[in-house]
């Protein structure tokens, strides 16, 4: 949070005029240079530690450079790099971007560019930019699909914006608990930030022992919806609805679920996308110089001298893999040829069902590359060995299959939420129909395709792993259609999101662009998050009846 203003100069470079982007951009740098005259040349050395003025310099500096390479506006942009330079002419050392752009997986330059997006995306863009004051990586990814960019962005700000069961500083926490419940720190610092620019205690930072006793009662839903959603019964929620003082509404424990499964799946988003720390958080920035024989050179604009380098994907690819997209291709045409011609009997339908299901247990989620440090979000959530397991087998179940036709979200699920969170209904059907209907026809190189099978697929395997069953759904087609390294990249993503890594990504779908990876991982996204959903709302249906 800045004082006085210094938060009104920040707060203009969001508008759209841009004359008073211009007053806002004079103002900023009449401060920083100010405080870098007072702060004096540091030689070489690294900056003072971040107290008085030279910690209010670095932080300025920090925000410029994320400025310099995510904002929608081009003024803002190379003013604040401009900014920089001068600063750094001053003698004072400035912070660089560490990382390679938005995302590990792809390359900086694949991804969209500022200046370069078509006008559906840059209105978008604008508009997330002028309503969270920043352009996260996680847009940047999903503005390769403007249209569903748009949803997702209406979404989340009804959730944590605007007038709701919840208070504004619960919901921030709420999303830390439930990224945290999944290690994504990436997460978890944006809304650390946030938690505290809404005017959230400090000390409930310290960890969940420290926060109000209400938000810890959230902790076992929390754990069970992230990772064994099926156990989910009607006595959590009598449990959560009755705890004296510390219980919740019912208005409140609907803001609830939907915050924890929308939190919970975006983790799986930015782990199945490779997802960078920001540049203004953690790991995302640093004051050091570059160690020598590191051929890392960047300008103010964002563009990487290695980038070449590291343009490893997307480029031409082998005979094999090619004829992968069309094999694939093949199988689909086949399909449906073999469903006009036949139709598959209930009790076979079934059958295929509990087949997909039993052969999903072999899949087997890959370990990381390297163990992940959990320390600085675990005391966020509690028992870090409560992890996924697989839904129990038909010979040893204990919950019985989801039947989905019992409790739809289209039927059943939307209405309990808009008539207890009004809009948000609406909201999360307009998003879930965008992504699984979402289409350009394409494949890879190839155009004018029906891909709407192959997206079926995908979803209704996700949901086959929670144990969610369609009765018109023929479950021999998944294995036709997903490899075993693609089934192994989606149970990762949706199951143990931190276990994904660039070698898994690159792994499936070698010859299909980043765009339709991406696309991939928001049909992993939504699918994840209504069969928590549905679960969750189950459990409140049998409750209140």
């Amino acid at each position: 949070m800045e004082d006085g203003d210094g938060a009104g100069r920040w707060d203009g470079l969001c508008s759209r005029d841009a004359n008073l982007r211009e007053v806002a951009l004079e103002g900023l740098q009449q401060l920083v240079l100010s405080l870098t005259e007072k702060a004096g040349p540091t030689n070489g050395r690294p900056p003072p530690p971040s107290l008085g003025p030279a910690g209010d310099l670095d932080h300025n500096l920090v925000r410029l450079l994320r400025l310099s390479r995510r904002c929608p506006f081009s003024d803002v942009r190379d003013k604040c790099g401009a900014i920089l330079q001068a600063v750094q002419e001053m003698g004072v050392r400035i912070p660089r971007a560490l990382g390679q752009g938005p995302s590990e997986f792809i390359p900086e330059k694949e991804i969209l560019q500022l200046g370069r997006e078509d006008a559906e995306t840059r209105i978008v863009f604008i508009e997330a930019f002028a309503t969270l004051g920043r352009l996260d990586n996680i847009t940047l990814l999903m503005g390769f699909h403007p249209r569903y960019l748009d949803s997702f962005l209406k979404t989340q700000h009804y959730l944590m914006q605007m007038d709701g069961p919840l208070p504004y500083h619960y919901r921030h926490y709420i999303a830390i608990m439930a990224a945290a419940q999944h290690q994504c720190s990436y997460l978890v610092n944006l809304h650390v930030n946030d938690f505290l620019q809404v005017g959230g205690d400090p000390k409930w930072l310290a960890g969940l022992d420290s926060a109000p006793r209400k938000l810890q009662t959230l902790s076992e839903m929390n754990k069970i919806l992230a990772h064994r959603p099926w156990l989910i019964t009607k006595d959590h929620i009598e449990k959560l609805l009755k705890a004296e003082e510390h219980g919740w509404s019912l208005a409140e424990l609907v803001h609830v679920v939907v915050l924890l499964t929308h939190y919970h799946s975006l983790a799986s988003f930015t782990y199945g996308c490779g997802i960078n720390p920001e540049i203004h958080c953690d790991g995302g920035h640093t004051f050091r110089l570059p160690s020598v024989g590191s051929c890392y050179v960047c300008d103010f604009n964002g563009n990487n001298a290695i980038d070449d380098l590291l343009n490893g994907q997307g480029g031409s690819g082998s005979t094999e893999t090619v004829c992968e997209v069309e094999a694939l291709m093949e199988k689909m045409k086949l399909l449906q040829e073999c469903r006009d011609e036949e139709e598959a009997s209930q009790e076979e339908m079934a059958t295929r069902f509990e087949r997909e299901k039993a052969e999903s247990l072999y899949v087997a989620t890959t370990e990381g590359e390297e163990s992940v440090d959990t320390r600085d979000v675990s005391r966020h959530f509690e028992d870090p060995s409560y992890g996924y397991k697989e839904f129990p087998r038909q010979d040893e179940q204990t919950v019985p299959t989801f039947r989905a036709q019992d409790y739809t979200w289209e039927d059943h699920g939307y209405s309990l939420v808009n008539r207890l969170y009004p809009d948000v209904g609406q909201l999360l059907d307009e998003k879930f129909q965008i992504v699984y209907n979402l289409t350009y026809n394409t494949m890879a190189m190839h155009k004018d395709v029906d891909t709407s099978m192959l997206r079926r697929a995908i979803w209704n395997y996700i949901h086959c792993m929670f144990g969610i069953r369609y009765d018109d759904y023929d479950y021999g087609e998944i294995n036709q259609l997903l490899d075993w390294n693609f089934k192994a990249y989606i149970k990762t993503v949706v199951c143990s999101p931190v276990k994904t890594t660039n070698q898994m990504y690159d792994g499936f779908w070698r010859r299909f662009k980043h765009s339709e990876k991406i696309h991939v991982n928001l049909l992993l996204m939504e699918a994840r998050m209504q069969a928590e959903l549905l679960y969750a709302l189950t459990a409140i249906t049998r409750y209140l009846t």
